[in-house]
């Protein structure tokens, strides 16, 4: 599947990721993967449905986003990993991204989708995301730190 606008282009063929790029932005611009190694970040993929954000107007696309949604493609679905690169940021492309995503045909029909966000809270909620209504019934092990070494 691919969408367009302008002259950016999501895509959900893995064919098309840039590995290094995306490991590049995980270990070296986020807050919750960094020092994440290549072979995980490959295999992260390998069980996900990815989605590429790219640049198509010049001489080769070049990616400047990235999502993956880890899921049964049947009732959960948990959203990660989304980025744009920061040279691309003001220009509305990660509300295209997850517009996409939302829009995939093998994430129709859902009951639940996750994500974890530090500061994108606001993004989200124009997309229809809540914060938990019962917190008290989700849990969770945490592991910070875990890729530094």
């Amino acid at each position: 599947m691919h969408w367009t606008r302008g002259p950016y282009l999501v895509s959900d063929e893995r064919e098309r990721l840039d590995l290094e790029r995306i490991h590049a932005f995980l270990t070296r611009s986020s807050y919750w993967a960094i020092g994440i190694s290549p072979e995980l970040v490959e295999r992260s993929i390998e069980h996900s449905l990815p989605f590429g954000l790219y640049r198509v107007d010049g001489p080769r696309p070049l990616q400047v986003g990235f999502a993956r949604v880890t899921t049964d493609r049947a009732t959960f679905a948990y959203l990660g990993d989304v980025f744009v690169v920061e040279e691309e940021r003001g220009k509305k492309l990660a509300r295209f991204l997850l517009e996409c995503v939302h829009a995939h045909p093998e994430l129709q029909g859902l009951r639940r989708w996750l994500l974890v966000t530090r500061d994108a809270q606001g993004l989200y909620s124009r997309l229809g995301w809540n914060v938990v209504a019962e917190p008290e019934r989700i849990m969770e092990i945490v592991r910070r730190d875990l890729y530094r070494s």
